[in-house]
């Protein structure tokens, strides 16, 4: 599908109006032999609660974003590198159905699709670009992933302490390691994690001790891993952080709150040939 795509005015002007759909907000997207394979909206697990983004697949990265108007106008872009990707199915839930994990090393997230054939279809071409990419480069399937947040509504109470009950007054926050829902006291501490970001992040009170013992066990090793190499994506560096905060207020969200994405047997996905 790729080398029938590659190159032709079809596929170009398919990607002209994925950039056009973000505007000015968006990174070009347009790259010497890139195809856009498939677009669909599935939903996604945010922190607080699950909602509708528009998904777009490439030969070499994914591409998700907020839907302001389905088809005409998206924002909040995120790319993906799919040599960073691994993908878990996930059992069903009341919640959310026909389910799977993304895991990268910057950041986990679960998303659903309308139906299970349309699941199989995602999965299948997900992991055949991504297949192509690792033989096509050499490199082995990741095996460090950004641990996925849990959900807000998961637990009422901080999963450490056990002993914090959240309310209006007492937040809940996330630690960036493990992804456990925390109360304040359990998690004052921040720690350096470079690969995830490079500011300090929020970390539960046993992470950061386990971090700690890492850190110090590499300096007496007096040595670190090398970098993963990762290649290099013209004018932009992968997506990563908390895309489940800012772009995830109901405020920006325009799409009708009353339609059942993951329950909907409509079909919400297509890929092109």
């Amino acid at each position: 599908m790729v080398d029938h795509l590659a190159n032709t005015e079809i596929n170009s002007q398919r990607i002209a109006a994925v950039e056009n759909c973000f505007g000015a907000s968006g990174q070009p997207l347009a790259v010497p032999g890139r195809v856009l394979l498939g677009e669909g909206i599935l939903t996604k697990e945010c922190r607080k609660k699950p909602k509708p983004r528009i998904f777009f697949l490439f030969n070499d990265i994914l591409v998700y974003g907020s839907i302001v108007i389905n088809k005409r106008k998206y924002n909040s872009q995120h790319i993906i590198p799919l040599e960073d990707v691994t993908l878990e199915t996930l059992p069903d839930t009341l919640q959310m159905k026909n389910r799977w994990m993304i895991k990268t090393s910057k950041k986990s997230f679960v998303v659903s699709a309308a139906s299970l054939t349309e699941r199989k279809e995602w999965i299948s071409h997900l992991e055949e670009c991504i297949r192509y990419l690792l033989t096509k480069t050499g490199r082995q399937p990741s095996t460090e992933h950004a641990a996925p947040w849990i959900p807000d509504k998961a637990t009422d109470i901080c999963m450490r302490c056990t002993q914090t009950k959240f309310s209006t007054l007492t937040r809940r926050h996330h630690c960036r390691k493990c992804g456990f829902v925390v109360c304040a006291d359990c998690s004052r501490q921040r720690f350096l994690m470079p690969r995830l970001s490079p500011k300090p992040l929020r970390v539960c009170n046993l992470c950061y001790r386990q971090l700690l013992a890492e850190k110090k066990e590499e300096a007496e090793a007096d040595h670190r891993q090398p970098e993963p190499i990762r290649s290099a994506i013209p004018g932009y560096e992968p997506s990563s952080g908390d895309d489940s905060d800012k772009s995830d207020d109901d405020k920006a969200d325009q799409w009708p709150a009353d339609t059942e994405f993951y329950t909907s047997e409509v079909s919400w996905s297509s890929f092109h040939s």
